[in-house]
C-alpha cells in the first residue's frame, strides 16, 4: 500500500485537463467579451472607425471562407494541433514525475512576457505558458498562408490575428500571471485595488477612452532633466521654431549642422538625458547645432499642407541658419518623415540650382513607400477616406490616434507589459525618459496629413520623376548629387530597414548605408558610451577614402547584409567620420546669442513645451 501511495502520489498533483481547458476558454471568453464590447463603444462615439472602414471584417471572412473552402489542409492542421496536444500532455506528465525534458514550446527569446522564473519552474505555470504558445503558433500557421488570399488581406489578417492572440496571453490575467499572483497573496490583494484605481484613473484622463499611462508625468519636465541641452530659440513663425545651441568647443565646424525632427513627435528625443542625447553629444564634438521645433497645430492651421511645411518649415529654417551663422553651405539631418520633408527638399533646391546643402543624413526615413510593412495594415484608400472625414471636422488628426497605432506595432512591449504593471501589480509606471516623450503626442493638420498619406504611401510618388509637384516645382529625386547617409535599424516596425534601402537608390549621389541594431528609436538614440547594438556597413572598397563619388550598393538589400561587416558601440561614431571628412574646415565657436537673429527665448522654446495630456488635464 505505501508503494501505490508513492506511486499514485504524482498523479494527484497533475491538474485537471478538462477543468484546466474550460478554465482558460472561460477567462479567454470573457476577455474577448469585454474587448469587443469595449470596440463597440469606441465605435459608437466615433474614437475608432468601424470594423468595415478597417477592411478586417471583410478580411476574415475572406479568410474563413477560404480556409473552409480547402477541407483536407484544415484537418491536418487540426492533426498537427490535436498531436501537439497530446505531445504537451506526455511533457508535462513525464515534469510531473520528476523527469527533465525540454519544453515542447519554449518562449521566443527576448519574449519578456514570461521572464519571470515560475514560468519555467513551476510544473502548473510551463503547462499554462506552453498551452498557450502551443495554440498561438498553431493559430498563426492557420491564418498566416491562406491560398487565394491578396496580399492586404492577408496583412490585415496577419495582424489582427497577432493582436488577439497577444491580447489573450496567460501574463495578461491575474490568475495565470504568476507574478501577480505572488503580489497578491503578498498583498492580500492590495495590487488588484491599486490596479482598478490606476485603471479607473486613466479612463478619466482619456474622457473614457483608455489611455494608458506609461510614464510618471511628474519625473521630468522639459528643460530641466529631459530637453536640457542649453540653447536659444532664434526664429519662429507659424510652424516652427528654430532653436540653436550653445557651443561647448572653443571652435566649431564652419558648416553648421540642421536638424529636422519628425512633427508627429518632438524634437526632443534627441535631446532627452545628457547621456544619451545626440545633440548634445553633436555639440561636443564641434558640430554647430540648429533643430527644428514643430509647433504643436490646432484647427487654426487645418489647412496647412505639405508644401508649407516645406515652405515654412525646412526652407525657412536654411534660410535662418544661414543668416544667423553668415555661411553659405549648411549639413542636414531629416529623422523619419523629417527626412521625408528633407528628400523633398533636396529635390526642390536641386531644381531651383540651389547649392546651399553640402550633406544630407537621413534616420530611419522611408522615401520608397512600395514596402511599408505593418504599417501598411492601416493604410489603405477606404482608411484614409474614412480619416479624412474625421479631420476634417475636427480640422486635425489627434496625436493620441497615430500613438496608438504606433503601440499596436510592439503590443507586447507597449500595450500589454504596461497592464500588467498599472492594473495587475498595482504598481506606479516608471520614470523612464523615452516613454515620457512617446506619450508627448503631436497633432498634425489635416491637409498635410491626407497629401502625405496619399500621394506618398498610398501612390508612392515621392520616387517618380516629377510624381509631386511642391511650390509650383515637380519634385525629381534623381536630380540630387548631396553626399548622403542613411542610418537605419534592424528591428523597425514603424520604417522597416529594407523599405529605407530602397530609398538609396533614388539620388544621383553618393550614398553610405549603414544598418543599426534595435529599433526606431533605441537604434538611433544610441550613444557610444552605452556601449549597445553594434551597427552594419558595407565598404565596396574598403580602402578608398569615402567621397563625392557615386558607388554602386547592392540592389537588394538581403545582398547587401550578406556582405555587410558588423562592428561593435555606436553608428554616431561611423557618421562622425563621415561628416568630418565632408567638413574639416573650423570657425571660432558660435554664441546663439551673438549671432545675426534675435534671440526670441531659451531653448527648449514655448512650441516643444504645449503638452496636449496636460491641456486636457486642466
Amino acid at each position: 500500500m505505501p508503494n501505490q501511495e508513492s506511486s499514485q502520489a504524482p498523479q494527484n498533483n497533475l491538474p485537471d485537463s478538462q477543468s484546466l481547458a474550460k478554465t482558460y476558454a472561460e477567462v479567454a471568453l470573457r476577455a474577448t467579451k469585454l474587448i469587443t464590447e469595449h470596440m463597440q463603444r469606441q465605435i459608437q462615439k466615433g474614437i475608432i472607425p468601424p470594423a468595415d472602414d478597417l477592411g478586417v471584417l471583410q478580411a476574415f471572412t475572406n479568410m474563413f471562407s477560404k480556409v473552409l473552402a480547402n477541407p483536407h489542409k484544415l484537418a491536418q492542421a487540426q492533426m498537427k494541433l490535436a498531436w501537439d496536444y497530446f505531445s504537451l500532455w506526455q511533457h508535462a506528465m513525464l515534469r510531473a514525475m520528476g523527469t527533465d525534458t525540454a519544453p515542447l514550446s519554449p518562449s521566443p527569446k527576448g519574449d519578456n512576457r514570461f521572464k519571470d522564473a515560475q514560468w519555467e519552474d513551476s510544473f502548473l505555470f510551463d503547462f499554462i505558458k506552453q498551452s498557450y504558445l502551443v495554440t498561438a503558433r498553431h493559430i498563426y500557421d492557420a491564418v498566416s498562408d491562406v491560398d487565394g488570399m491578396n496580399t492586404n488581406e492577408q496583412q490585415k489578417v496577419n495582424f489582427f490575428t497577432h493582436q488577439f492572440v497577444d491580447a489573450l496571453s496567460p501574463s495578461n490575467f491575474a490568475m495565470t500571471n504568476p507574478a501577480v499572483v505572488r503580489e497578491t497573496m503578498d498583498t492580500h490583494g492590495q495590487n488588484l485595488l491599486n490596479g482598478f484605481n490606476n485603471l479607473l484613473r486613466d479612463l478619466e484622463a482619456g474622457d473614457g477612452q483608455l489611455r494608458i499611462k506609461m510614464a510618471d508625468p511628474d519625473a521630468f519636465t522639459l528643460g530641466k532633466n529631459v530637453g536640457a541641452t542649453p540653447g536659444k530659440v532664434v526664429f519662429q513663425n507659424e510652424l516652427i521654431q528654430l532653436l540653436q545651441f550653445t557651443p561647448t568647443t572653443n571652435d566649431q565646424f564652419k558648416r553648421p549642422l540642421l536638424i529636422i525632427p519628425p512633427w508627429i513627435n518632438k524634437y526632443y528625443i534627441l535631446d532627452l538625458r545628457p547621456a544619451n542625447s545626440f545633440i548634445k553629444w553633436a555639440t561636443d564634438q564641434g558640430h554647430s547645432v540648429f533643430v527644428i521645433s514643430w509647433v504643436n497645430p490646432d484647427e487654426r492651421l487645418s489647412q496647412k499642407s505639405f508644401a508649407d511645411y516645406l515652405a515654412e518649415g525646412s526652407l525657412a529654417a536654411i534660410d535662418a541658419v544661414c543668416k544667423q551663422t553668415g555661411e553659405k553651405e549648411i549639413n542636414l539631418i531629416g529623422y523619419c518623415l523629417g527626412g521625408t520633408l528633407l528628400a523633398s527638399t533636396m529635390a526642390y533646391m536641386a531644381a531651383k540650382n540651389d547649392p546651399r546643402i553640402a550633406s544630407a543624413t537621413f534616420f530611419v526615413t522611408m522615401l520608397d513607400f512600395s514596402q511599408p510593412g505593418d504599417l501598411g495594415v492601416f493604410i489603405d484608400d477606404n482608411q484614409v477616406t474614412t480619416l479624412e472625414k474625421k479631420m476634417q471636422e475636427r480640422g486635425y488628426l489627434d496625436g493620441s490616434e497615430m500613438a496608438s497605432a504606433f503601440n499596436m506595432l510592439r503590443s507586447n512591449d507597449l500595450i500589454w507589459s504596461f497592464v500588467v504593471n498599472n492594473y495587475l501589480m498595482g504598481k506606479a509606471p516608471f520614470p523612464f525618459d523615452l516613454l515620457y516623450w512617446n506619450s508627448d503626442s503631436t497633432r498634425m493638420p489635416a491637409k498635410m496629413h491626407s497629401e502625405y498619406l496619399r500621394h506618398m504611401y498610398l501612390q508612392n510618388l515621392l520616387r517618380e520623376p516629377g510624381g509631386i509637384t511642391l511650390l509650383d516645382t515637380p519634385i525629381d529625386l534623381a536630380k540630387v548629387t548631396t553626399p548622403s547617409y542613411f542610418i537605419s535599424t534592424i528591428d523597425d516596425h514603424i520604417a522597416p530597414w529594407k523599405s529605407t534601402y530602397l530609398g538609396t537608390a533614388l539620388f544621383s549621389g553618393p550614398v553610405r548605408f549603414v544598418l543599426g541594431g534595435s529599433g526606431h528609436i533605441a537604434g538611433i538614440v544610441n550613444p557610444p558610451s552605452a556601449g549597445k547594438y553594434g551597427y552594419w556597413t558595407h565598404e565596396e572598397n574598403p580602402g578608398e577614402k569615402r567621397g563625392r563619388k557615386k558607388k554602386t550598393l547592392p540592389e537588394n538589400a538581403d545582398d547587401w547584409l550578406s556582405m555587410a561587416k558588423n562592428h561593435e558601440g555606436s553608428w554616431w561614431t561611423d557618421w562622425q567620420t563621415w561628416i568630418t571628412q565632408l567638413n574639416s574646415e573650423r570657425v571660432p565657436a558660435r554664441d546663439p546669442a551673438k549671432g545675426k537673429l534675435k534671440v526670441l527665448d531659451d531653448a527648449p522654446g514655448t512650441y516643444a513645451k504645449l503638452r496636449l495630456d496636460v491641456q486636457k488635464k486642466e
